[in-house]
């Protein structure tokens, strides 16, 4: 297995993109092998301090680095020996598995569309985030922010591809899938949710419980929670805030202490060939181990192929 890793990506790198994968390391099967992609002279002076076995990682050095405000697709164009560029076509060339950055989100999803492409069937993918219940598991909200504007076609299918994710990578054995509304009773919300209702109903490949609330979001009413990206971001951007809050009033809190979404690593894109996991900016090293671990999971349970299957039958 080989795990590519943009190790220029992120506000701390590559000091702790290092440290993050020799944290991975140090517990992983023989069998992962790290490309780690960027600054030669930068990796390995950090790799003195945070040393790596030789015969677990490579180098491919680049010389360029695209910066997190930059324009996704001139620079992707303009710096083709940048760490993210060339993490794709590493991947699109099948010479490693899967790719992990924390830098430019949009020059990550824009290499992934057009490098390694969307699975067959798929409209558009989607990335998701977490949500920490009160009960200690996850939740899944699709979308956080990829697609603003959707198409009922679009939140079924990613009602899709999160029941898949929540069922081989959070381990949920039939995950439930909720529509994120203003209400529970169906016919309630826009028009964009109305129309979405029949078709999640409808869909044989999900375990779907009708409408939910925002105030359903934190508990265990559904394991996947279902919206466009414009909704889902601003409850990310909520969500991501109460971890903050907690810290700033020094309240230690085990259900609190979770909403630090770092613990979780980065988010995967959904609906494209290969995994591609993005991290936030302020990733450090727990982050980074953590992404390492989420390619590996969706890996090793074959999640891009069991999404082929499911959008094969469905077409």
């Amino acid at each position: 297995m080989n795990i590519a890793l943009d190790m220029m990506g992120g506000d701390f790198a590559p000091l702790e993109t290092v440290k993050g994968a020799a944290a991975f390391l140090q517990s992983a099967e023989q069998d992962i092998h790290l490309t780690l992609i960027g600054d030669e002279e930068q990796i390995r002076t950090h790799l003195i301090e945070y040393p790596i076995p030789e015969n677990r990682f490579a180098i491919v050095p680049s010389t360029q680095v695209i910066g997190m405000h930059e324009h996704p697709t001139r620079a992707l164009k303009e710096k083709p020996e940048s760490s993210i560029a060339i993490g794709f076509k590493l991947l699109a060339a099948g010479n490693t598995e899967a790719f992990i950055s924390a830098g430019n989100t949009g020059a990550m999803m824009v290499g992934a569309l057009f490098s390694i492409k969307t699975i067959e069937g798929v409209l558009r993918p989607t990335i998701g985030a977490y949500m920490p219940r009160e009960d200690g598991t996850l939740g899944l909200l699709v979308d956080v922010g990829l697609n603003a504007d959707c198409k009922p076609e679009n939140l079924n299918q990613f009602a899709t591809l999160g029941s898949l994710y929540a069922k081989h990578i959070l381990n949920f054995e039939n995950p439930s899938v909720g529509l994120v509304n203003l209400g529970e009773e169906e016919g309630k919300g826009n028009l964009l949710a109305q129309a979405a209702y029949p078709l999640l109903k409808e869909n044989k490949f999900i375990n779907f419980i009708g409408n939910v609330e925002g105030r359903d979001l934190l508990d265990t009413k559904s394991d996947v929670f279902v919206c466009d990206g414009f909704t889902g971001n601003v409850i990310l951007k909520m969500a991501e805030s109460i971890y903050d809050i907690a810290r700033r009033r020094n309240i230690d809190d085990e259900h609190f202490n979770r909403f630090n979404f770092e613990q979780y690593g980065g988010v995967p894109v959904l609906g494209v060939s290969r995994p591609v996991i993005i991290g936030h900016g302020i990733s450090h090293a727990t982050a980074f181990s953590n992404m390492i671990r989420i390619a590996q999971r969706m890996l090793e349970t074959d999640l891009m192929g069991k999404i082929k299957d499911s959008f094969t039958t469905e077409g």
